[in-house]
């Protein structure tokens, strides 16, 4: 797995190393900052409370991965993870079968 995932990424075993470790430390960065605003929501916990922490941390995760990824010397690498997620879920991609020129439009 750890090799399937360096080849996709095309870096060094270290390098590897310091990107799960940067994945690991902002997760649990950005879980417990999501804890932590909960508790200034006054919300009781249910099934608002998972919602509203779900989208919390959603929000927060890039946040804390990036500077999490600052002191590790994985800033680069995550700058352009983020993009990418950022570009496949709509937002600014000029790829894909949506692009202008990929849809034909009758001639009026």
């Amino acid at each position: 797995m750890f090799k399937k995932l360096q080849n996709k990424w095309k870096v060094s075993a270290g390098r590897l190393l310091l990107i799960i470790a940067t994945f690991a430390i902002g997760g649990s960065l950005c879980g417990y900052l999501g804890r932590k605003v909960m508790g200034f929501t006054y919300v009781d916990k249910g099934i608002v409370w998972v919602i509203l922490y779900i989208l919390i941390v959603s929000m927060l995760w890039p946040i804390c991965v990036i500077l999490i990824s600052i002191p590790l010397g994985q800033f680069t690498f995550f700058k352009k993870y983020l993009k990418n997620i950022i570009e496949r879920m709509g937002g600014n991609s000029n790829k894909g079968s949506n692009r202008r020129e990929n849809i034909k439009t009758p001639e009026v």
